[in-house]
């Protein structure tokens, strides 16, 4: 996992490695509300989850910096169809 979110393609690093965990991701959701749809189970421990919402938020914060739509780039990374 992606430890510093300093630019957008630390941005679009991050949404990648979320893609390969097999996420239902919307940047407005926090990662402890994420539940494995098989086992009802947490997708994330505690720790997982503060670590993820850390770097979401500086994924928000580098977004507005650079002002890019961090939702259009977020469709942009998960949509089956792109190369990304």
């Amino acid at each position: 996992m992606i430890q510093k979110i300093e630019s957008i393609d630390d941005v679009k690093t991050f949404f990648r490695q979320l893609k390969t965990e097999d996420l239902n991701f919307h940047p407005d959701t926090p990662f402890e509300d994420y539940i494995n749809g098989e086992t009802k189970q947490d997708t994330y421990t505690k720790e997982e989850a503060i670590t993820r919402n850390r770097l979401l938020d500086r994924s928000f914060d580098i977004c507005e910096r650079d002002n890019v739509d961090i939702y259009e780039l977020g469709i942009e990374v998960f949509e089956p169809f792109t190369s990304e």
